[in-house]
């Protein structure tokens, strides 16, 4: 998932359950805390998540961390750089997935419907992660978090009442090295948001958004 904030508050659409002619691979379970695959490993198989929350994670030159994505239901995560995983990909909670061979992508397999489904699925990768550096550049803290959250609540957010409800089973750092910010700095503009009643934090990993439009004007740069 890459936060992508144009004119109003919605998330980059996830590819729907794949559809194939070909005889399906069993089900890949992982438990919270457990690597699907590392950067650098050959890619053998690409993957789409059914169930739970992964993260897609680099370490820069000098020894930092950049979280990449974070892969939701319907995101298909593993597609090969030269042939090989181009980051770690850790479960943040149990995830279910349902895995299809890297010749699907590359030469269909004898399936054209996936072969192309899994086509168009990369090229929304590559257009999403270029959306999201240019948010990194451009915005500030608090819109960078604000469309992080307007993202989330549109995608997996629940209703409560007239508010809605998104749980968080990432950390701060990882929010922030998603975001290209400090952990300080996630915690402060968390603050901020709570202060001015637009959210209210149930709890670490729960956030309840009580003024939707209030986020939606702050995630696309107005603050007045």
């Amino acid at each position: 998932m890459y936060v992508t904030i144009p004119n109003e508050c919605s998330a980059e659409i996830s590819t729907p359950p794949l559809a194939s002619t070909s005889p399906k691979s069993a089900e890949a379970r992982l438990k919270s805390g457990a690597y699907l695959y590392f950067e650098g490993d050959e890619v053998e198989w690409l993957y789409q998540v059914t169930s739970g929350v992964l993260r897609l994670t680099r370490l820069l030159a000098d020894g930092r961390r950049q979280v990449i994505a974070f892969g939701y239901p319907g995101d298909i995560v593993g597609f090969p750089a030269a042939d090989l995983h181009h980051t770690d990909c850790e479960a943040l909670t149990d995830v279910r997935l349902q895995p299809f061979r890297r010749t699907h992508l590359e030469n269909g397999d004898g399936d054209p419907k996936l072969h192309s489904a899994l086509l168009q699925a990369a090229l929304r990768e590559i257009s999403g992660m270029q959306d999201h550096f240019m948010m990194l550049g451009r915005k500030s803290a608090t819109e960078k978090l604000a469309s992080f959250l307007c993202v989330l609540a549109e995608r997996v957010g629940e209703d409560l009442g007239a508010y809605r409800q998104i749980n968080l089973p990432m950390s701060r750092s990882d929010i922030a090295d998603f975001l290209g910010l400090t952990t300080e700095t996630i915690s402060r503009t968390f603050t901020q948001l709570r202060k001015s009643q637009i959210i209210a934090i149930d709890n670490i990993h729960t956030i309840i958004i009580q003024r939707p439009t209030a986020l939606l004007s702050l995630a696309e740069g107005d603050n007045a």
